[in-house]
């Protein structure tokens, strides 16, 4: 098994508290609501949203893939950082084991904050991940990010 390491940082006009609460406690609530085209629905399978949860994300009518599975390893409500897994889903295939996330929303001293996230992508045996796919992932996550972001910048006491 090899594994492959991604960091990025994105700043945010957003304070860390209001961005951790949409994207990561709220987001089965949240992001169907904005993005209905993509993701029609979060269910909860396991747990209540903590560490051990396990969520099963159910993707739009006419999207690649029809869901993936989340299982919540850290979720540091403090510190603005969770850690979770990719554990079940297309993205996988059958040359990846795992994806594994950790985003923390480090606060700045303006009320802004910075992104920080880090992707572990766990390859089944000598397999080397392509970058493109890596880059499109990327760019996905981004976009539902800027959403939210637009969103929380729209309605300033949601989350407040």
């Amino acid at each position: 098994m090899g594994v492959k390491t991604i960091t990025h940082e994105v700043e945010s006009p957003v304070s860390a508290p209001r961005m951790f609460q949409a994207l990561i406690v709220d987001s089965h609530n949240l992001i169907p609501k904005l993005m209905p085209q993509g993701i029609k629905n979060v269910d909860l399978l396991h747990g209540d949203g903590g560490a051990g949860t396990i969520k099963q994300i159910n993707f739009g009518e006419g999207t690649q893939s029809k869901s993936m599975k989340h299982r919540i390893d850290v979720l540091d409500k403090e510190n603005f950082l969770c850690k979770y897994a990719l554990i079940e889903g297309a993205m996988l295939g059958d040359k990846l084991e795992s994806i594994v996330y950790e985003v923390k929303f480090v606060p700045s001293s303006d009320g802004r904050c910075i992104i920080k996230s880090t992707s572990e992508y766990h390859t089944v045996g000598d397999f080397e991940i392509d970058e493109e796919e890596i880059k499109s992932g990327k760019e996905r996550a981004m976009g539902m990010y800027k959403v939210v972001e637009a969103h929380l910048l729209e309605n300033p006491s949601l989350y407040a």
